[in-house]
């Protein structure tokens, strides 16, 4: 049996196809890009456009692969108003339609599709369920709901499609906003919070995303939609403050008044000035927090990973960036109990 993973040199792909060759399957990674990951060396790969059918087509799908498609375009870099559509759909949504059509022309029918929490927008029930209403915030959720909008309608002529919703993902090469965060507390400089800081933020650990995907393969690829997200998320005042301490800065957190930070970062999102994006700022005092039983009775997936080792983690390899040393690996983190 073969996996192609589409989008498999990003972060989630990675890892998942080092672990399914490790499995002993065979693992094709079909990406636009090649970084310089040891598992190439028995792992193939397969220049390919997801944006471009006619790239997808030569990949040569087969009836009976399992395909994953983790090919996107994230919230960074930061994008203006007005470039957001035309940044996030030709990836996210085009791309997606031309891997399901690629597939329904070679007869595959089992696809695994990453998508994102942030389909919900502001948040309704806490914790958050898969049931939970969606209504996305910006262009980003707009474009992967779309694209589950489109794997019902594939559901509906016979495909099994599992759908993985995660909160932000953190793991080894990737930052993201966390640089900006990360900057500020080096240079001992005053770290704002959105709001009181009471409020939980829940990571998901990269190694935890590419399990999940493995385990939706060995459940057949159910027709089902899976949030992720890590067990127990501390308040952000916590989280933040560990990583403080841990990085010995002088650093103070300031909580402010939600409202008021979300009006001035709103203001300068339609100058065309934005510090960052509406789907993040917006709910950022919120309680968003997934509930990910539906995994563990589904999949048997549970998170290992916990908040506060991974951001301190991805705090010690910006650390090692910014020196020119190797840091600790995020493999290494202790598993949440």
């Amino acid at each position: 049996m073969r996996h192609i993973l589409f989008g498999g040199d990003g972060f989630v792909g990675r890892h998942l196809a080092k672990k399914l060759n490790q499995d002993g399957e065979e693992a094709i990674v079909a990406d636009i890009a090649k970084g310089e990951f040891a598992h190439y060396a028995s792992v193939r790969h397969i220049h390919c456009d997801v944006t471009d059918p006619a790239s997808i087509a030569k990949v040569g799908l087969e009836a009976d692969d399992i395909v994953y498609n983790l090919s996107a375009k994230m919230l960074s870099p930061l994008q203006v108003r007005a470039k957001r559509r035309e940044f996030f759909y030709p990836v996210n949504y085009d791309g997606t339609k031309n891997i399901i059509e690629a597939m329904d022309k070679a007869g595959a029918s089992k696809l695994v599709h990453f998508t994102t929490d942030m389909i919900y927008g502001h948040t309704v029930t806490h914790p958050m369920t898969e049931e939970h209403p969606v209504a996305p915030l910006g262009e980003y959720g707009q474009s992967k709901l779309d694209t589950e909008f489109l794997a019902h309608e594939w559901r509906e002529k016979g495909m099994d499609i599992s759908l993985f919703r995660p909160r932000l993902i953190i793991g080894p090469g990737r930052l993201g906003i966390l640089e900006k965060l990360f900057k500020l507390i080096d240079n001992n400089l005053p770290v704002p919070m959105i709001g009181s800081g009471k409020n939980p933020y829940q990571f998901i650990s990269v190694f935890d995303c590419a399990e999940a995907a493995r385990l939706a393969w060995k459940a057949g690829v159910p027709n089902e939609a899976y949030n992720l997200g890590s067990l127990n998320p501390p308040p952000v005042r916590k989280l933040l403050g560990d990583l403080i301490r841990h990085a010995e800065s002088r650093s103070i957190l300031i909580p402010t008044p939600g409202w008021a930070v979300k009006k001035t970062l709103d203001a300068l999102d339609w100058m065309n000035k934005p510090l960052m994006d509406p789907e993040q700022y917006l709910i950022a005092d919120e309680n968003c927090v997934l509930d990910v039983t539906k995994g563990k009775e589904q999949l048997g997936w549970v998170p290992q990973y916990r908040d506060e080792d991974m951001l301190i983690a991805a705090y010690s390899e910006y650390r090692a960036k910014l020196t020119g040393k190797a840091g600790k690996p995020v493999a290494t983190m202790q598993p949440a109990e």
